[in-house]
């Protein structure tokens, strides 16, 4: 036996799924982004349009499904703008060098700034997949679907980017405590 086709949304429980994933969905697309916070907020609007008119499915991986809309669209929007980011580290030619916001230069003068910092140099594969685990505390199923990838690339990709962090950690005199 088929189970039933869940019921369309209406607008409280719209309501409520933004409330509930919009703060994470944009810290998420803010990361990929760079920090643009306008653009990501374009994203997550974006990225709930789409859930509005899509038709019902199975709501239990819409978390999952939220963060894979919001990853393709961020993406689309860094080829749009020749952006894109090899896993290599390479930069596409036309990215303009930008000074650092007030904001991130005042969030690197303490510590846990200086880490956000140290996530940033890393790959960015690795500094995805980490910002999805540790920053919205996703599994390596639902990062595995987001990303496509299999769960255990996502377990060694993290630990492969943990213990890039642990070395350049010891090596920052400034973080030690």
């Amino acid at each position: 036996m088929t189970a039933p086709a869940p019921a369309p949304l209406d607008a409280d429980d719209f309501r409520r799924l933004v409330e509930t994933h919009a703060a994470e969905l944009t810290r998420y697309a803010c990361g990929i982004l760079s920090g643009d916070g306008d653009s990501a907020r374009d994203i997550i609007q974006d990225t709930f349009v789409k859930l509005w008119q899509s038709p019902p499915a199975d709501r239990s991986h819409l978390r999952a499904w939220l963060f894979c809309v919001c990853r393709s669209r961020c993406l689309d929007m860094l080829r749009r703008r020749g952006r894109i980011v090899g896993d290599d580290g390479s930069r596409a030619e036309h990215e303009p060098d930008e000074a650092p916001s007030p904001a991130r230069a005042l969030a690197d003068s303490d510590a846990a700034g200086a880490l956000f910092a140290l996530v940033d140099t890393l790959a960015p594969r690795q500094r995805e997949i980490v910002r999805l685990k540790f920053q919205n505390d996703l599994s390596y199923a639902e990062i595995a679907e987001i990303t496509g990838l299999t769960a255990t690339n996502v377990g060694f990709i993290l630990h492969t980017a943990i213990k890039t962090l642990r070395a350049r950690l010891d090596e920052r005199s400034d973080l030690r405590e």
